[in-house]
């Protein structure tokens, strides 16, 4: 489904980004991206929705090089992908369901855009999403309400009502206490799982990448150094892929914990 060519990403600061990655997703793949901070774990995944253009090679989605794709082509095509960020990016002053309703703007005619009035399928495909994440119950409460796990929830039921084929998600448990961290990674491999929906994720936190992806790939200075399944990452693997690096070194101890075990 996705499928990385020789792809490189070049800031115009000369910044090399990414370096001649290849990589290939299927569908319904949970894939985790880990390693140092500005290693070009963002700046891949962002890649595959063209909020980066590449600079060189080719980067395809579901058989569509989007390289090419221009103008009204480019806002279609991200129907199809949800992405979720750290910051939720969600409206605080309104209801959960105003929230996840905003999925279906692309959708509604121009009046019902200016009136903002949307149709009673769009409102049960809303709360159908809510209901999937487990805050079915918080639907017609203000967002400033919640907690930040539930926020975030609001946020992958507002993805997950625009029905795409993938899920990008940009450090979604950053900001998260470890136990709400661990109940909304559970919520991503459920819909993984249940829906065959592609899940990629852009972690620090290395022992959740382990716990829950299938598949991990682990970044260096914008170049692949291990892909391949969670259960096979080593000690000397989470090592090459952090080089000593000491701003995770907390991540990669809790990691080795988990693969003493």
């Amino acid at each position: 489904m996705i499928k990385f060519n020789n792809v490189s990403k070049q800031y115009p600061n000369g910044y090399a980004a990414l370096k001649n990655i290849n990589l290939e997703i299927a569908q319904g793949e949970f894939v985790a991206i880990i390693g140092l901070s500005g290693a070009g774990k963002s700046t891949l995944l962002r890649c595959i929705n063209r909020m980066h253009d590449i600079t060189d090679g080719t980067l395809t989605v579901d058989g569509t090089n989007i390289k090419k794709l221009r103008g009204s082509e480019i806002r279609k095509f991200r129907r199809h992908i949800g992405m979720i960020f750290q910051s939720f990016n969600l409206v605080t002053r309104v209801s959960v369901i105003k929230n996840v309703l905003v999925s279906f703007v692309p959708e509604l005619s121009l009046w019902r855009k200016v009136l903002g009035i949307f149709k009673e399928q769009h409102k049960k495909e809303a709360l159908m999403a809510l209901d999937r994440v487990g805050i079915l119950d918080k639907a017609y409460v203000r967002v400033d309400q919640l907690s930040g796990g539930q926020q975030q929830r609001v946020a992958l039921a507002r993805t997950l009502a625009q029905n795409p084929k993938i899920i990008l998600a940009d450090e979604p448990v950053a900001s998260l206490d470890p136990v709400t961290a661990n109940q909304v990674m559970e919520d991503f491999r459920h819909i993984n799982k249940e829906l065959n929906m592609t899940v990629i994720i852009n972690i620090h936190h290395v022992e959740l990448a382990l716990q829950f992806a299938d598949r991990v790939v682990g970044i260096q200075a914008g170049e692949i150094v291990y892909d391949g399944p969670a259960e096979e990452v080593t000690e000397d693997i989470l090592q090459k892929i952090y080089n000593g690096g000491a701003e995770e070194g907390s991540n990669i101890l809790n990691a080795k914990e988990i693969l003493s075990v």
